[in-house]
């Protein structure tokens, strides 16, 4: 299945047909609040990251509909490779760097940026990009290398994963935005917004020792969730993920999508690689269990094109 083009005359809303993430015409379904349209999601394409995050958080009512004066903020990427951002396993520092800029110019008090990497946690910060970038934008670079970081919770909702080791610094946040990229992957089919969650925990070999798709669904019911899932989509690793082997591995996809929703936006982002959401077992599990909405007809989406 091709990608289909964005609509190209400004915001347009409506329902999405079949699978892929509402790239064909739909129907006008207009609505207002506080001069900003209502949408569950937003696709944005054919720009740089950091162009297309001020064109799509505005499309939300910008990110003081997220944030209060004098919040804590973290923002998670993925910087679980050390790879350079060509390579496209980690999270563009660019889009990373813009979110951080929206989070202050909202009046977060402070912001934290981490991952639990798989990589060596120092090579994956600095030849990823994101350290740079979002010291560069004002965020403090917390470590996540050291399993003091971390408290246990319960998860009373799972079927598999009922407890975990959470970073502390997600616990004590106001507000948590989940930003991952978009890649292939070896174990999980696709990282997506649900998957990124697991650089919060810290043993995540029990993940993939008792039934990886469950686990990714189980801690997506936990309760702190990401206030905004951010899926980073401008180049995408399109095979031998999670860490992909060159540059040759990698297609230029120039695409971003926004929503609360964890599960929608994961829905949405499935479709780039001309799947339906239905394709990844973790996504059957999480609509299953009632996480999120993984039909995409039932929808409000605004599609941007730079």
């Amino acid at each position: 299945m091709k990608r289909r083009d964005f609509i190209k005359t400004g915001i347009t809303t409506g329902l999405v047909t079949g699978a892929a993430l509402a790239f064909g015409n739909t129907t006008s379904i207009f609505k207002t609040e506080n001069n900003y349209a209502v949408y569950d999601l937003v696709a944005v394409k054919g720009g740089k990251p950091d162009a297309m995050f001020d064109k799509g958080i505005q499309a939300l009512g910008g990110m003081k509909s997220f944030i209060k004066a004098g919040q804590t903020v973290v923002v998670k990427p993925n910087i679980g490779w050390d790879v350079s951002p060509e390579r496209a396993a980690n999270t563009n520092p660019a889009l990373v760097k813009r979110i951080i800029e929206h989070c202050f110019n909202a009046g977060a008090k402070t912001v934290y940026v981490f991952d639990n990497t798989c990589d060596n946690w120092a090579k994956c910060y600095q030849n990823s990009g994101i350290e740079k970038a979002a010291k560069e934008a004002g965020a403090k670079v917390a470590p996540a290398n050291t399993e003091s970081y971390y408290q246990s919770v319960s998860i009373s909702k799972a079927k598999k994963l009922k407890s975990a080791k959470v970073h502390e610094l997600i616990l004590e946040s106001d507000v948590f935005i989940n930003v991952p990229v978009l890649k292939h992957h070896s174990s999980a089919d696709m990282t997506l917004s649900m998957k990124n969650l697991m650089g919060v925990v810290w043993d995540r070999r029990y993940w993939h020792l008792h039934d990886l798709h469950q686990c990714i669904a189980d801690y997506a019911t936990f309760s702190k969730k990401p206030t905004l899932n951010i899926i980073d989509a401008y180049r995408v690793l399109m095979k031998n993920g999670p860490r992909g082997t060159s540059e040759a591995d990698v297609k230029l996809f120039q695409s971003q999508i926004i929503s609360t929703d964890m599960v929608a936006a994961d829905a949405a982002a499935i479709s780039l690689f001309g799947k339906k959401p239905e394709d990844v077992r973790f996504m059957r599990i999480a609509s299953d269990m009632n996480i999120g909405q993984i039909d995409l007809n039932k929808l409000k989406i605004a599609r941007l094109n730079m």
